[in-house]
């Protein structure tokens, strides 16, 4: 094995019952922000028309992928190299994709306003459906994993971002990433390959997002320093009701292949070896 490899299926039980200019780019694929998925080869075995790739792009650098599903109005996955964050702490300036409401519109992401038209609300999330609810806005690709400060801007985009209860969101699954943040510092050598997704469920903000049951991480590291174990498979139960276990990429892609109802799900080329 020439890879280090922690995969994590983060079991957070998420129902009480069990500045500059931003561009979002919507394409048909993957191959102009490739670079964000190991080997540039994004996941597979992933069907359906109702699922929208964006190349997330600010001040015209790309800073990670989305594959957006627009049947749930959130993601179902981010993909991002991390990297340890430099310089002051980011705004929360959010944002929107107008070319998921009108493929002809202005590829430039913008800034939410307080009454987005029609179009847009029926396209995607937007700052409403969070109002009054039990439900933070939980980043796919964090802002802590991102190196510069317009690295982090471009993570709030509502594309990026699913319904999490406050216990998940500030509690297990942030420790969780400051776990792997620690992981990609001790063990890495260069590049870490994330994708963060969801096991969408039933429930719904009024009808519009779907909230997901599960939320799911694994990351790769191609290259790794030396003396350290090459895998690691161990369960962490957290307080409150939000449990998270740590298990390998193959038991992640079974559940994923279960849950999503597609059999060939792989997340990592050639399993990240």
């Amino acid at each position: 094995m020439n890879s280090l490899l922690f995969f994590y299926l983060a079991l957070l039980l998420l129902l009480p019952w069990f500045g500059g200019l931003v561009l979002g780019e919507v394409v048909n694929d993957f191959s102009k922000c490739q670079q964000f998925f190991y080997r540039n080869t994004s996941p597979t075995g992933i069907t359906g028309n109702h699922y929208q790739p964006i190349c997330q792009r600010y001040n015209n650098s790309y800073r990670f992928a989305t594959l957006y599903d627009r049947d749930r109005r959130s993601a179902l996955y981010s993909a991002y190299i991390l990297s340890s964050p430099e310089g002051k702490r980011d705004d929360e300036t959010w944002m929107y994709e107008p070319q998921l409401a009108n493929r002809k519109g202005d590829p430039s992401m913008q800034e939410l306003n307080l009454r987005p038209d029609n179009n847009v609300k029926e396209s995607q999330a937007v700052l409403e459906d969070y109002r009054g609810t039990l439900y933070t806005k939980g980043h796919l690709t964090p802002s802590m994993h991102q190196h510069s400060l317009e690295d982090r801007k471009a993570t709030y985009t509502l594309t990026n971002i699913v319904p999490q209860w406050e216990g998940s969101n500030s509690g297990p699954w942030g420790e969780l990433e400051k776990e792997v943040m620690s992981e990609f510092q001790k063990c890495c050598k260069e590049k870490m390959y994330v994708i963060t997704g969801v096991m969408s469920g039933k429930k719904s903000i009024n009808s519009r997002v779907f909230v997901p049951d599960y939320l799911w991480s694994a990351y790769c590291c191609p290259s790794y320093k030396p003396n350290l174990p090459e895998s690691g498979d161990t369960v962490g139960v957290r307080t409150d009701g939000f449990h998270v276990t740590r298990m390998s990429l193959n038991g992640l892609e079974k559940i994923l292949r279960k849950r999503l109802e597609m059999p060939n799900i792989s997340l990592f080329d050639g399993q990240c070896k």
